[in-house]
């Protein structure tokens, strides 16, 4: 990793998760189970990507980052939701997450539902609350992460669109609109929001959400390969699930070699999209080569 973008993120994760300690409710306080669930699955160790990638674009507008850390950090809130609900025995049935027993394996089935619930409405009450914007400004970026977490082009949509296409045989365009719906809706959104909040003019946005959405597809198709390749130590979680359930993926329909072309040129893609931004998207550029070294 570059040393400016191992420095962001040596800056900016310790301070998503000061953020996010902050806006968890203590353990002790009532329902506390419910609460120690709910912080056992968003503090496990994790990358902090869709808070980040929102602070990095945010930061291509104001020096100051401290201001969107909430927001960032309710995106991250949402990301944990969607792990709870997608480790249920009702969906992917995983054991492990972030190198730690999964939440309901943990808490339990009921108390690990509700904790998905909880964070999810925590997030939203999260960027409601915030103080540092606009109200209209707010109330449009809760609105996009809902439609990026929803049932017509989200997250939602794409979790059943997957679920319904184990064991079948996609094409690429299927499988592609499948990553995203389901990965990809909610990181370029991530990207979207930071830049909205960091008052974007609409073609700043535009190439913002291009550059999100060809780095969502990639991220997805990277972490298709890492289940083939790497293990349950280096994953945090169980490896070769995707092959044992007969899932939808690319290394099965395309194999390891081509996956990883796919993932160069998405990335190289995304970072053409915003070379208009120049210097000021370097912070971006720099995540964008980080995840496509993981794919190596």
């Amino acid at each position: 990793m570059k040393t400016e973008i191992r420095s962001f993120f040596d800056s900016v994760r310790p301070a998503i998760d000061r953020s996010l300690e902050e806006l968890l409710p203590p353990d002790t306080t009532p329902p506390s189970e419910l609460h120690r669930a709910m912080r056992y699955s968003v503090l496990a160790p994790g990358k902090r990507l869709r808070p980040a990638l929102c602070v990095a674009s945010y930061s291509i507008y104001h020096e100051d980052y401290r201001p969107i850390l909430p927001v960032a950090s309710s995106l991250e809130l949402a990301h944990t939701y969607s792990l709870i609900h997608d480790d249920l025995p009702a969906m992917d049935n995983d054991d492990f997450r972030r190198g730690m027993p999964s939440c309901h394996r943990q808490f339990g089935e009921a108390i690990a539902i509700l904790a998905g619930d909880a964070l999810l409405t925590l997030a939203l009450e999260t960027i409601a609350s915030s103080v540092h914007f606009e109200a209209g400004r707010l109330n449009h970026a809760m609105a996009r992460l809902a439609r990026a977490l929803g049932t017509r082009d989200g997250m939602i949509a794409g979790q059943v669109r997957d679920l319904a296409a184990e064991g079948q045989q996609l094409d690429v365009l299927e499988l592609e609109a499948i990553h995203r719906s389901k990965t990809g809706a909610l990181l370029s959104t991530s990207v979207w929001i930071g830049a909205w909040l960091g008052g974007a003019d609409a073609s700043e946005l535009e190439a913002l959400l291009r550059f999100g959405q060809k780095i969502g597809l990639a991220f997805q198709i990277v972490d298709d390969v890492l289940d083939e390749t790497a293990s349950r130590e280096t994953l945090g979680k169980t490896a070769g699930k995707d092959r044992e359930r007969r899932k939808a993926t690319y290394p099965a329909l395309l194999g390891i070699e081509k996956s990883r072309g796919s993932v160069r040129k998405l990335t190289e893609q995304a970072r053409d999209a915003i070379l208009p931004l120049g210097g000021r998207a370097e912070l971006l550029i720099g995540i964008s080569e980080f995840l496509e070294t993981r794919c190596n």
